[in-house]
């Protein structure tokens, strides 16, 4: 059987000859991740702690809400006072 050597422009796996197969490309294979889940686990872990900080701070029940809605915007936050912190 003659392996297909043609490259499809999506693959970014850097195995292309090994996985091409009836001319299509496999995007995904074992052990290489085509994904970014990590920085989505880390903003996750973020935001649990970030509400949970702000919960605790809370004096009372709207507190409590505000504070959860804080803990979705703070890296925004972050970036406004880092932004103004380095004068751009």
């Amino acid at each position: 059987m003659e392996q297909n050597t043609e490259h499809n422009s999506e693959c970014k796996c850097g195995k292309c000859d090994e996985c091409m197969s009836n001319n299509k490309c496999m995007t995904k294979h074992k052990g290489i991740s085509c994904g970014s889940g990590c920085s989505g686990a880390i903003y996750c872990l973020a935001f649990v702690g970030a509400v949970i900080y702000y919960i605790q701070a809370a004096t009372g029940f709207w507190m409590g809400v505000l504070g959860v809605l804080k803990a979705l915007v703070w890296p925004a936050m972050i970036a406004y006072k880092l932004l103004g912190f380095l004068g751009m």
